[in-house]
């Protein structure tokens, strides 16, 4: 029993020295050319990557809403046990670096073990079994490293999921506030058309106007009336869309906020474009996919090479159960070399398909990586000519609403056509949904930046 304990102890011992070879390339970070600045950002570009962006709303409303979403949302509960999932693979592949150990026990009556024996016989045993395939070439553990790092991806990925989510609720919530605004708007030009065609009706049958200014009237408050359905049915279709993202069933939500309580936001200085390789989850997620590829190839060439395997066994047996504890041990220790000598290029071929599969990756991270710095360019530029839109807009307002005013003094007074007094109508009902278009566009170019980003996924 000491001699078999010995070999027991000193042959995994030995082998363990040689543990230190491993097949492939370790993996070493592409060479990223990246910009010194982003084109369209100005002054101070200190980033703070744990913020909160949503906060820089100040709306405890959608704070609330976020919370929720983060909580509840289904497709972020279905992608976090995944992960999970993807967690316990590693921790199965990881296993397979060590010894297993197994027992089994037989009992058996008859007359044959191999050949026919002259008389019937009983068979009564218990074995303990340890088996170990060496790792000499590393074939385990850059397996192991491969399935960590789809581990890590996973994680990334749920990252960037939930980021994704945070933004779709914000631009949801947004946009219910937009379709709400312009129903007002729809409304309240329904009813100034409404009374107008009133007044309109009156003065035709009593024969002062033509019947073309009243069929102009009708087809003006026809066009409001039937805006009003239209941005109702956009409001309650975001409401339901933004039921579902928190966890809840469709229905009517109770949003008493409006687009212009959103006036003066804060300046987001975006940092610098080498920062996002360590901050946005999605660039970060295609790193541990190109990691676990890499390591992919010295598994596909360890396997091109012998694997050596110990086995050990431990146990009794005996023909009568009554002595099989009485009796001395049954014990063996074997050691198997296997190895291809010729598969027509099947193992070649594999490592062949591991580099390829390894090169795509390694695109498919540099393509990340531009997107994402196209990404903050595009919102960027947005934010800013979004802003001088705003400007504009706001005095193409104020001017139409100003004409329609006069416009319809001038028509009462029967200087002006009722066309001309249709037509200033027209373009005041049309700037202010351009204005409330241009506020929610602003928003959403925020939301777009932060999450360009990378911000607040932590």
């Amino acid at each position: 029993m000491k001699q078999i304990t010995k070999y027991l102890l000193v042959l995994p011992l030995f082998f363990l020295l040689l543990f230190s070879c491993k097949m492939g390339k370790n993996y070493t970070r592409p060479e990223i050319t990246s910009p010194d600045n982003f084109i369209f950002s100005y002054g101070d570009t200190t980033y703070n990557e744990a913020l909160k962006w949503w906060d820089i709303f100040n709306d405890p409303v959608l704070d609330t809403l976020i919370k929720k979403a983060l909580s509840n949302n289904k497709d972020l509960l279905a992608a976090a046990q995944n992960v999970e999932a993807v967690r316990l693979q590693m921790a199965i592949q990881k296993a397979e670096l060590w010894p297993q150990f197994n027992y089994s026990a037989t009992a058996g009556r008859g007359n044959f073990q191999g050949l026919k024996l002259p008389e019937t016989s009983n068979n009564f045993s218990g074995v303990a079994q340890a088996s170990w395939e060496i790792d000499f070439w590393g074939k385990l553990r850059r397996m192991n490293e491969s399935a960590k790092a789809q581990y890590l991806a996973s994680e990334y990925g749920l990252n960037a999921l939930r980021l994704s989510l945070i933004s779709t609720v914000a631009t949801t919530y947004f946009q219910v506030m937009e379709f709400k605004t312009r129903t007002i708007i729809a409304e309240q030009t329904y009813a100034i058309r409404d009374s107008s065609y009133l007044i309109i009706s009156q003065r035709f049958e009593a024969g002062i106007i033509p019947a073309i200014d009243l069929n102009h009237a009708r087809i003006q408050r026809a066009i409001a009336a039937q805006a009003i359905p239209l941005y109702k049915r956009g409001t309650a279709q975001s409401e339901n869309l933004l039921a579902v993202l928190i966890g809840e069933n469709p229905k009517k939500m109770d949003l008493t906020g409006n687009l212009d309580s959103y006036s003066e936001i804060p300046a987001i200085p975006p940092g610098l474009p080498s920062d996002l390789l360590e901050r946005r989850p999605d660039i970060m997620q295609a790193e541990q996919e190109l990691i676990a590829q890499n390591a992919m190839i010295g598994a596909a060439q360890a396997a091109r090479l012998p694997s050596l395997s110990l086995t050990g066994m431990l146990g009794l047996a005996s023909d009568d159960l009554s002595t099989l504890t009485s009796g001395d041990p049954a014990w063996s220790v074997s050691g198997s070399l296997l190895g291809p000598i010729f598969n027509w290029g099947k193992n070649t071929n594999r490592v062949k398909a591991e580099r390829a599969r390894t090169e795509a990756a390694v695109y498919n991270y540099e393509n990340t990586i531009l997107q994402a710095f196209r990404e903050v360019e595009d919102a960027l530029i947005s934010i800013e000519t979004l802003k001088e839109e705003e400007v504009a807009i706001r005095e193409h307002v104020e001017a139409a609403m100003e004409a329609a005013i006069l416009s319809g003094d001038r028509y009462d007074k029967g200087i002006a056509s009722y066309i001309e007094f249709l037509e200033s109508q027209r373009q005041a009902f049309e700037a202010q949904m351009f204005q409330t278009g241009n506020k929610q566009d602003l928003l959403e170019a925020y939301i777009k930046l932060y999450q360009a980003l990378g911000g607040g996924w932590q």
